[in-house]
């Protein structure tokens, strides 16, 4: 499970720079008197708080199986990715609620200057993070990984919006135009905030198929293809196969029906069946639970 320790490291480190970037927001929201930069530190402390439950599912998958779980704790990596999607899109509506009761009450004008170099500073880690963790989510081929790449971007991108509002009120300021300037942070942020909504909804939709065990059409139509081959090369009745896919797991069984007086010859005979069915689905890793048996009985398939 080298992967899996590769994975807890840079959850680690991801978790330290979290715990570094909010208190950038904390200290830089109070100094600047920014609600949007206030936001940032709040939304990673969620984040810390995410990256921490993907951090002891990764060390459960690590011991593979137990005695109440046998199937090990593969499904658990979707439910995290489910459930920080599903936070993560809340707390987008949350800054697009913000942002809209900040535009109807008036708006507010921030401290534009220390409120512009403490969103520049958080955009850059976060941007930084999240090109680095999502490096190695593609890597690793890890969701977990993956997740908290897109929540460091999300925040990237909100610093971003700061920083953009802070940059047009500074050209705004002592023109024809800056009775706008207490209304450019809320709508900034309320663009980003829609812009950045489907991200996670997305990767909550993801999820969720898999925690529901919905079939994959790609593995689906992959085994049924192998499988049709198969069947016509050995002269076999049929087939029935069900697929799913559990985070970084899939799992395929496939029941194949012979004729009553059909005649597999020895057990390692069956097992070269089992093993040619391995080779052309290319599940001979570790990613792969799958289950192959032979009846003449369509009950059992």
């Amino acid at each position: 499970m080298t992967g899996t320790r590769q994975e807890q490291r840079v959850l680690q480190r991801s978790i330290a720079a979290t715990v570094l970037v909010a208190a950038i927001g904390f200290f830089g929201g109070l100094l600047a008197r920014s609600q949007a930069i206030l936001f940032d530190g709040v939304y990673s402390l969620v984040d810390v708080a995410l990256t921490l439950v993907a951090l002891a599912v990764l060390r459960l998958m690590a011991s593979e199986q137990s005695p109440r779980f046998q199937y090990g704790f593969w499904h658990l990596e979707p439910m995290v990715e489910a459930l920080g999607g599903a936070i993560l899109s809340l707390a987008c509506i949350y800054a697009l609620a913000n942002a809209v009761i900040g535009f109807s009450d008036g708006g507010h004008e921030p401290r534009l200057g220390p409120g512009l170099a403490w969103a520049a500073l958080l955009a850059a880690v976060d941007l930084v993070m999240a090109l680095w963790i999502g490096r190695h989510a593609r890597r690793l081929q890890s969701g977990l990984l993956a997740l908290d790449a897109r929540a460091w971007l999300l925040t990237g991108l909100m610093s971003l919006a700061v920083v953009l509002s802070f940059l047009i009120a500074l050209a705004l300021r002592g023109g024809a135009h800056a009775h706008w300037i207490p209304y450019i942070d809320p709508l900034v942020l309320a663009g980003i905030s829609l812009v950045a909504l489907p991200v996670p909804l997305r990767a909550a939709w993801k999820a969720a198929r898999e925690v529901l065990q919905v079939a994959p059409d790609d593995l689906d139509r992959q085994v049924r293809e192998v499988m049709r081959a198969f069947v016509a090369e050995h002269g076999f009745e049929g087939f029935t196969s069900h697929v799913a896919k559990i985070g970084r797991m899939q799992f395929i069984e496939i029941h194949v029906l012979t004729r009553p007086d059909a005649r597999l010859g020895s057990i390692g005979d069956v097992d070269r069946l089992r093993d040619g069915i391995a080779e052309r689905l290319d599940a001979r890793s570790g990613r792969f639970w799958l289950t192959i048996d032979f009846t003449s009985d369509p009950a059992w398939t």
